[in-house]
């Protein structure tokens, strides 16, 4: 195993000064350390770190990345469409969830963990691995292949494998907020007869803990696409309210959807964000939220209404309003960071059975939409 000292020495070693990234658990260790040494950007997306890497890059610095391959999707059109059309050199650390063995993960990393491979070879991208048992020596030498590809101007992918680098949970900031499962018990009578989406990670697990319901939409992966999935039900179902419990972390990785949902002004939409500074799940990296007033953003982007929760009362006055129609509505909640008990919708649930369960509630009957 790679210790985080080791890690963040041989990028040291070798002239890397820039390092962007969206965490992954994988290198929770490594990204706690660069940002304590003051050379990490954590971006909004993949797309936008490589982005920012390739602008360091021709800056004059030496740049790389950090990302999980579930994010690999993100990243593909500045990789294909700038680093690969500049020639700009930028080392990507991706790792590999959902891969040798798909079914030792969780179901989301399933597709990507056995096509990653695939797409960078079909893409045209050279790619070097970390296996899960390597060492600081062994870690060098898979640096030294990758620098062989950047001299010649290419970005180059050093794929990780689970267990190769050490672990580091980041220490949470002061707790200032409410506890998220605590909101989610006082909203949940208030739910009601709304379709309720939930964003990957925590939320999820603790909305289904805390409900039990078999007729929300646990999301798991599509990273920061809860808002757009809501807002397509939105619109279809324009007679059901329709609630989505977003995260901080990712309402900003699609920040952008924001706009679309004020513009398409669904009237029974309502759009909830939990934010606690963190990506929690992953390790509890900060986010970029203590510089972003998500209300302020909700209201310039075209929501009715937009406001920040920091009481119990806060979010089930909001929450009741809102539900009454006449939104787009945003509700802001400060949570704190505590960890979870629960877990995943998944393991009561295959994802199409979540699927029909909500497809059921929004039709108000179980059916499936395979056909």
């Amino acid at each position: 195993m790679i210790s985080n000292d080791e890690f963040c020495a041989a990028l040291r070693a070798r002239g890397f000064g820039f390092v962007a990234g969206v965490p992954c658990s994988f290198f929770s260790g490594p990204i706690d350390q660069l940002t304590r040494e003051g050379v990490y950007l954590p971006a909004a997306n993949e797309g936008a770190a490589l982005a920012a890497a390739a602008g360091a890059a021709v800056a004059g610095h030496r740049s790389a990345v950090i990302a999980q391959n579930s994010g690999l999707g993100n990243l593909i059109n500045p990789l294909t469409s700038l680093s690969q059309t500049y020639k700009i050199p930028v080392m990507v650390f991706m790792s590999l969830r959902g891969w040798p063995d798909p079914s030792k993960d969780e179901p989301q990393h399933a597709v990507m963990g056995t096509s990653t491979h695939q797409l960078l070879d079909a893409v045209g991208i050279a790619h070097v691995t970390v296996p899960a048992d390597a060492d600081a020596q062994s870690f060098g030498a898979v640096l030294d292949r990758a620098e062989a590809e950047m001299a010649s101007g290419h970005t180059v992918f050093v794929l990780t494998e689970k267990g190769a680098i050490a672990k580091h949970r980041s220490e949470s900031p002061e707790a200032v907020g409410l506890n998220r499962q605590e909101v989610l018990r006082a909203i949940e009578s208030l739910l009601g007869e709304a379709a309720v989406i939930s964003t990957t990670g925590y939320t999820s697990r603790e909305l289904f803990g805390v409900t039990g319901s078999k007729q929300h939409f646990y999301m798991q992966g599509s990273m920061g696409h809860a808002a757009a999935f809501g807002l397509g039900v939105a619109l279809r179902t324009p007679d059901t309210p329709v609630v989505v419990l977003d995260g901080d972390g990712a309402a900003i990785m699609h920040l952008g959807t924001m706009s679309t949902v004020g513009a398409a002004g669904p009237g029974n939409l309502v759009h909830l964000v939990f934010d606690n500074g963190t990506y929690e799940s992953t390790g509890g990296q900060a986010t970029t939220s203590h510089a972003t007033d998500f209300a302020a953003v909700g209201r310039a982007a075209g929501y009715v209404s937009a406001r920040t929760c920091r009481t119990l009362e806060d979010v089930t006055d909001g929450l009741a309003g809102a539900l009454r129609g006449g939104g787009p509505h945003l509700l802001h909640v400060h949570v704190v960071s505590a960890g979870t008990t629960f877990s995943r919708a998944t393991a009561a649930m295959t994802t199409t059975e979540i699927r029909d369960g909500f497809a059921g509630r929004l039709g108000g009957r179980e059916h499936s939409v395979d056909a």
